[in-house]
């Protein structure tokens, strides 16, 4: 097992409640999706200060060489796995599917992490039908868990998702989703996504947003991420998000 398997194999599983803040001081993570297609967009988040975690489509043009960039930048690694959806949209090359069976499944979940290099953690592309279904869902756990630790974080595409409570029952590490930076793109939108950010962590104790490489998403991130520490937040990678969950005792009560 990979050294930070053995760390995060030991990690609390268990979903955020209101918690303490970590050492006295509200955390958030950030994860930016759908990486990989554009070279441009990809050098941008990396590019962005703090530890910023970087999800990579697999099978698109540059996903190898901006995972391989990110890494060295020393930001984390996800495998953004693609997955159905209730609507039927396709949710690109390497999409998990209800119709596969468990070998058929387990084959295009090694295709997809070996077109990502580094991988520390998956997260969910699409997938509002899939991650509603406790069977597919206990593969792929099961399948992350198999490969030296592995975490996941539900990207919580839908309100029905099982994604998060299958992982905890099958040992994987797992984090969820609190806010979308830029489900509306607008400028004005995703300041208010992330002040909302704030709000909960400051709530919360600590919080995790997805956003994209959108023009105006990068904006807002590349002028808002270096006040954070002058308003008393803390960015934290996602491993460090899994550690401090076992390392606050109120947080565990909290979370029961």
């Amino acid at each position: 097992m990979r050294p930070w398997g053995l760390l995060l194999a030991a990690l609390l599983l268990l979903p955020f409640g209101p918690v303490a803040a970590v050492g006295g001081e509200p955390v958030v993570s950030i994860i930016i999706d759908d990486l990989g297609d554009r070279l441009n967009a990809g050098h941008r988040v990396i590019a962005l200060p703090g530890p910023v975690a970087c999800a990579f489509l697999p099978h698109v043009a540059h996903t190898s060489r901006l995972a391989r960039e990110a890494h060295a930048a020393g930001k984390e690694v996800l495998l953004h796995l693609p997955m159905e959806t209730v609507e039927g949209r396709n949710p690109g090359p390497g999409a998990l599917t209800l119709h596969m069976d468990h070998a058929e499944f387990l084959s295009a979940i090694d295709a997809n992490l070996q077109a990502v290099p580094h991988v520390v953690g998956v997260n969910n592309h699409m997938g509002s039908l899939l991650t509603r279904h406790p069977g597919h869902m206990t593969w792929l756990m099961r399948e992350l868990k198999a490969r030296g630790g592995l975490f996941f974080v539900d990207s919580r595409t839908s309100a029905e998702t099982v994604a998060e409570q299958m992982a905890q029952e099958n040992g994987v590490p797992a984090l969820r989703r609190h806010v979308f930076l830029d489900h509306d793109p607008s400028p004005a939108a995703v300041n208010a996504a992330f002040d909302r950010l704030i709000t909960l962590a400051r709530h919360d104790g600590a919080a995790v947003a997805i956003g994209h490489p959108y023009e105006s998403t990068l904006r807002v991130l590349e002028a808002r991420l270096p006040t954070l520490q002058a308003q008393g937040i803390r960015l934290i990678s996602l491993s460090q998000m899994l550690a401090a969950r076992k390392a606050e005792p109120r947080w565990q009560a909290a979370a029961h």
